[in-house]
């Protein structure tokens, strides 16, 4: 990541206060919530068609004609 090589401890401090003063203390939380349950809804997203992808082949697998 070359972007967290150029971003320093001042840059963060400064976003964050930003962040701060835009949302305020009490919204910030529920921001974060609402971000971990988009990110884990992603994940299992992921995993889900993994998993449909894998039964898919499965299911071919046993479907082709062994000679």
């Amino acid at each position: 990541m070359v972007l967290l090589g150029i971003i320093g401890t001042q840059e963060i401090i400064f976003i964050l206060i930003i962040v701060l003063i835009l949302f305020g203390a009490k919204k910030i939380p529920e921001l974060m919530r609402g971000l971990g349950k988009g990110v884990k809804e992603f994940k299992d997203g992921m995993n889900g068609l993994e998993d449909k992808d894998n039964k898919q082949n499965n299911d071919e697998e046993k479907k082709t004609p062994e000679n």
